[in-house]
C-alpha cells in the first residue's frame, strides 16, 4: 500500500458516529457474518471527496479496509462487554448528542446565510476599529504606581528601556524581550492602553505610567507605519466565519432566554 495510502486510512480510522447518506453506493461489506451497512461506506466517500479527496479506487480500498477493520474492533469490543459498560455508554451518548448539535447549528446556519452586504459592513467596522495605523510598541507593566515611578525616574536618567523591562516587568509574554510587543494595532490592547498608545508619536514614552486592570504600564512607541486593510475579497471567507460564530452565539442565547432552567 502507498504510503500516502496509510496516511489516509490513519485518517479515517479517526472517524466516529457514521451516518445515513443518499450518496450512491458501491461496495457491499460483511465481517464474520455482519454486514457492514451500505450507508458507512457512501458517508465516508461522501466526507472524503467534499475533504477534496479523489473518487479513486485507492481511496474506496482504503475505506474498504478502515470498515472491516472497525467491524472487527467493535466486534472484539462486544465480546468483551464493553458496550455494556456505563462509562462506555455515557461517553456514546455524549458524542451522540454532539453529532446532533453539530447538525442543527450547520442547518441553522444553511437556513440564515449571511448577505455580502453583511460582510462588507463587518469589514468596514473592522477596519474603522483597528484604524490605519499600526505601532511597533514596548512597554512595562508593574504592580503599584510607586514602582511605576521609580522605573520612570531611572528612564529620565538615561537607564535602558530593555534592562529595566526585563528587572521589573510583570507581563511574561515580554518582559524577557525587553518588553517587545512587536507590530500591532491599539484596539487590541484595553482602552486605557489603547488611548494612551495612539497618543503617543515615534520615538515617544508615556511621562505617567498608565493604570489598567492589570496594573501600571509605561508605554513606549518604536516605530508607526501606515496600515492598509487587505482585500475585501481575501478576507470575504474569514469574515463569514466569523460573522456565523456570532449568528451561532445570538442562536444558542436566544434559545437560552426562552428555556426553563432550574
Amino acid at each position: 500500500m502507498k504510503k500516502h495510502t496509510k496516511t489516509l486510512l490513519a485518517t479515517l480510522l479517526t472517524s466516529a458516529l457514521l451516518a445515513t447518506s443518499n450518496f450512491a453506493a458501491a461496495e457491499k461489506i460483511s465481517v464474520n457474518g455482519q454486514a457492514i451497512p451500505e450507508a458507512y461506506y457512501d458517508f465516508i466517500i461522501k466526507q472524503q471527496k467534499a475533504a477534496g479527496a479523489p473518487d479513486s479506487k485507492e481511496l474506496k480500498e482504503a475505506v474498504k479496509t478502515n470498515l472491516i477493520i472497525n467491524a472487527l474492533l467493535e466486534q472484539e469490543a462486544k465480546k468483551k462487554g464493553l458496550d455494556k459498560k456505563s462509562d462506555y455508554q455515557t461517553e456514546a451518548a455524549l458524542i451522540q448528542q454532539k453529532v446532533l448539535i453539530d447538525n442543527l447549528l450547520r442547518d441553522y446556519v444553511k437556513n440564515n446565510p449571511i448577505s455580502d452586504a453583511k460582510l462588507k459592513d463587518l469589514y468596514k467596522q473592522i477596519n474603522q476599529a483597528t484604524g490605519d495605523k499600526e505601532y511597533k510598541v514596548k512597554h512595562i507593566l508593574v504592580a503599584d504606581e510607586a514602582t511605576a515611578n521609580d522605573v520612570l525616574a531611572k528612564l529620565a536618567k538615561g537607564e535602558k528601556f530593555a534592562a529595566l523591562a526585563k528587572a521589573n516587568s510583570k507581563d511574561p509574554g515580554s518582559s524577557k524581550k525587553g518588553g517587545e510587543l512587536g507590530w500591532t494595532t491599539p484596539n487590541i490592547f484595553v482602552p486605557e492602553f489603547a488611548a494612551a498608545l495612539k497618543n503617543l508619536k515615534k520615538g515617544e514614552t508615556t511621562k505617567t505610567a498608565v493604570k489598567t486592570d492589570f496594573g501600571y504600564h509605561i508605554i513606549s512607541v518604536e516605530d508607526i507605519r501606515k496600515l492598509t486593510p487587505p482585500p475585501f475579497d481575501k478576507v470575504k471567507n474569514q469574515l463569514r466565519n466569523q460573522a456565523e460564530r456570532e449568528q451561532i452565539d445570538q442562536y444558542i442565547e436566544s434559545l437560552r432566554k426562552n428555556a426553563k432552567i432550574n
